[in-house]
């Protein structure tokens, strides 16, 4: 319950961190924040000494992992966008499979602690690097930092093999804008998420998108406690969890791009609440293959919601809040997940409350659905402004902005605009 509620408040406040900061920075202060207190874990000398530490190293991991996951989606362009977001999701799988095998070898929980605080260690000296994790040049151009951006996207051509002094006449256009709207060492603007307000679209959809993560994280308990009575073993359910999750994600691949982001979640979500309500409704009468078939298709799906929700949020997020709004989604899903220890408490009464609520969340959720937008091939926001307006407007389908609009300063996109629009 410590660490969950530490990971929840690591992505909300660490996620404004990552739009005020930078991504970079928050994600080696983050790691290295994890690292001692991994330690400290290793070291603690009572109990409430212990849940506090949990707390706090989960809120870093937290910061870690959003920092990451939104530079990631940064740097690909939309083509492959799905590909190295699932990828990274795998190989987080292979990290959760790898962990009892860790443990059987530790035999100790101090031991085990003080490897992982080791490894986050490491991990911190290879990344640390700024050739081998730059900051994002899209949140630095949405954020003014020009010159800053210049040089990152200068070492990327360089890097390719092109020489952006003698670039064609489109990219030297660009190459000449960046140098003058760099001049001068204009001042970073950032924004504060609560400006959200003020863009009726993004503010709905983040919250459809947040709802939808609640769901998913926590009806999920509900289809793991009709798989405990039918698991021997200790790690049946982690293993269980852990290879649903890779079935998710190669789901996810396989469907998101083609069928499209809404479709995949609208079918996920319902999914979801028909499988609990059979679960719900049906448990005295069902035959047991049935009730485990549903509990297992639920956990499936409610996966997929979960993964597809993070995704969707941090594409339809503009890049001056994406950490932010991405740490709320974030948030909304270990909020679901820590309510069933809270329902535990209260024994057998609690579950059932728990499963009525969050199937009646998911059939809401899955009306909500239906008002999300479509972000399948689409640049991602770089302002509020291209948020609520630009990515709205039938008038801008097929402008030149809209696969481009990480890489390009806000004044070209706003000339570029006027110009598709004035015909």
């Amino acid at each position: 319950m410590s660490h969950l509620l530490g990971w929840l408040l690591g992505c909300v406040i660490l996620g404004m961190g990552c739009d005020w900061f930078g991504r970079r920075v928050v994600f080696l202060a983050s790691l290295a924040l994890a690292t001692g207190l991994g330690a400290g874990e290793a070291l603690a000398a009572s109990f409430p000494a212990l849940l506090a530490l949990r707390l706090l190293h989960g809120g870093a991991l937290a910061g870690a992992s959003l920092a990451l996951y939104v530079a990631r989606l940064e740097l690909c362009d939309p083509p492959h966008r799905l590909t190295f977001s699932m990828g990274a999701g795998l190989f987080s799988v292979v990290g959760t499979l790898l962990l009892p095998g860790l443990a059987l070898l530790a035999q100790d929980w101090r031991l085990l602690q003080g490897l992982s605080a080791l490894a986050t260690g490491l991990l911190l000296l290879f990344w640390g690097f700024p050739a081998l994790f730059p900051e994002s040049p899209c949140w630095l151009l949405a954020t003014g930092q020009l010159s800053q951006a210049r040089k990152i996207l200068w070492h990327f051509a360089e890097a390719s093999g092109v020489d952006p002094e003698n670039s064609p006449e489109e990219e030297s256009s660009l190459v000449m804008e960046l140098d003058v709207l760099s001049a001068g060492s204009p001042q970073p603007q950032h924004h504060w998420v609560l400006e959200l307000r003020h863009t009726r679209i993004t503010w709905r959809n983040g919250l459809i998108l947040g709802f939808s993560s609640l769901v998913g994280g926590g009806i999920r308990a509900s289809f793991l406690q009709r798989l405990a009575p039918r698991e021997s073993a200790f790690y049946g359910p982690y293993f269980l969890g852990a290879g649903l999750e890779v079935a998710a994600t190669v789901f996810l691949l396989l469907t998101v791009d083609r069928w499209g982001r809404r479709l995949v979640l609208l079918l996920s979500t319902l999914v979801v609440g028909l499988a609990s309500l059979l679960l719900l409704s049906g448990v005295q009468y069902l035959p047991g293959w049935t009730l485990l078939f549903l509990s297992v298709l639920g956990l499936l799906a409610s996966r997929a919601v979960s993964i597809l929700s993070s995704l969707f949020g941090a594409e339809i997020f503009p890049t001056v809040i994406r950490g932010s709004g991405l740490g709320l989604v974030l948030a909304a899903e270990f909020l679901g997940q820590a309510a069933a220890p809270f329902a535990d408490l209260q024994g057998r009464r609690g579950f059932f409350l728990q499963h009525v609520v969050f199937t009646s969340f998911a059939i809401l959720a899955l009306l909500c659905v239906l008002l999300l937008p479509e972000s399948r091939g689409r640049g991602l926001p770089q302002s509020l402004e291209d948020s609520d307006r630009l990515r709205r407007s039938p008038l801008l389908r097929g402008h030149p902005c809209q696969d481009h609009l990480p890489l390009l300063p806000p004044s070209y996109c706003q000339v570029q605009t006027q110009l598709f629009q004035d015909g």
